[in-house]
């Protein structure tokens, strides 16, 4: 029986987290990395999205991860348009309202919030904002990610995202992993730093 394999990915901006696309977009297949058969992104990032993605060939952890009895930790960094409130930090802790399918309203659960300094650690995209507009950054730790959670959330609070880029999934991080390249990890770490 073959061995699975485990890969964290940082997913630089304007790629899909797919191989294959009918569309003419940047794809995971455009990575230089050679991947095995049957790897495949557990979750997604939208398109415009930056940093982690989890990559396997074991079938087994998307359920494990998104649907197992024990919710796990995702850390978003949010670049946004204009300066942000106490009041705005606190809405988002608490839960906000935001637009789901078929009309219906997702009322976020309560998360950990956070106004930090611009990262250092973070590469540049290539994003340059106007000398004179201002943004804030902030982190936000949640447990959940539905109908693009986390720009919504901002949305709702009246700021644009300017730039989402996942950081880490429980312990898993980018911290030390360039746009487009590939770390491969054990299964022994890759389920330990999980809590899986």
């Amino acid at each position: 029986m073959k061995a699975e394999r485990y890969f964290l990915l940082n997913k630089p901006m304007n790629m899909v987290s797919q191989f294959v696309s009918t569309h003419k977009v940047q794809l995971l297949s455009n990575i230089d990395f050679n991947f095995p058969e049957g790897t495949h992104a557990i979750g997604r990032l939208d398109q415009m999205s930056e940093g982690l993605l989890l990559l396997t060939t074991n079938k087994k952890v998307t359920k494990l991860l998104f649907q197992g009895v024990r919710a796990h930790t995702r850390t978003y960094l949010v670049q946004v348009k204009n300066k942000v409130s106490q009041a705005t930090i606190e809405a988002l802790q608490n839960g906000v309202d935001i637009s789901a399918p078929n009309s219906s309203i997702y009322t976020t659960t309560p998360c950990k919030v956070d106004l930090i300094d611009p990262p250092k650690a973070l590469w540049d995209n290539g994003i340059v904002l106007h000398q004179n507009q201002q943004s804030d950054w902030l982190s936000i730790e949640l447990t959940e990610g539905k109908y693009h959670q986390v720009r919504k959330m901002v949305a709702t609070m009246h700021h644009r995202c300017i730039r989402l880029v996942r950081w880490s999934i429980e312990d898993l991080t980018v911290e030390f992993i360039k746009p487009g390249q590939v770390q491969e990890v054990s299964e022994d770490y890759f389920f330990k730093a999980l809590n899986l």
